[in-house]
């Protein structure tokens, strides 16, 4: 029987893994510590029953954005916003990490990588090609 879980329990554990990693390795400092504070009160009035899912963004400046959908569809907005990359990073490792927690999250991920790099190869060589045709019909 799967059991709902609360948004509380779940940042919890996160955030005390986090914290005593981070501590052990001597990097725990007060930026952390406020980005944990701010995860925690991201989670604290959530409740996932099955079927839930909780949505993370790792940004390419090590933002964290966060989102929860209890229907099955992807929110347009993040719910918060976490600038802490050590944060960010600890996340996408507790998730698909050799330890990870979720071993569908990392087969979904196997699974759909290629498919969104092939896209994004496509993307980039139309744009090399139209930016080659502009040259072109501008004479540059």
């Amino acid at each position: 029987m799967l059991l709902p879980l609360t948004g509380q329990q779940y940042s919890e554990k996160v955030s005390e893994n986090c914290v005593a990693f981070w501590k052990s390795i001597g990097i725990y400092s007060d930026a952390e510590a406020k980005a944990i504070e701010k995860f925690l009160e991201a989670f604290k009035d959530e409740t996932f029953p099955p079927g839930s899912s909780i949505l993370f963004t790792q940004l390419p400046n090590g933002s964290l954005t966060i989102s929860f959908s209890k229907d099955g569809s992807i929110p347009e907005a993040g719910k918060v916003v976490i600038e802490n990359k050590l944060l960010s990073e600890a996340i996408l490792e507790s998730i698909i990490g050799k330890q990870g927690v979720s071993p569908a999250a990392k087969k979904s991920l196997a699974a759909r990588l290629p498919v969104l790099l092939k896209e994004s190869e496509k993307v980039a060589s139309t744009e090399k090609a139209v930016e080659l045709e502009a040259k072109n019909v501008n004479g540059s």
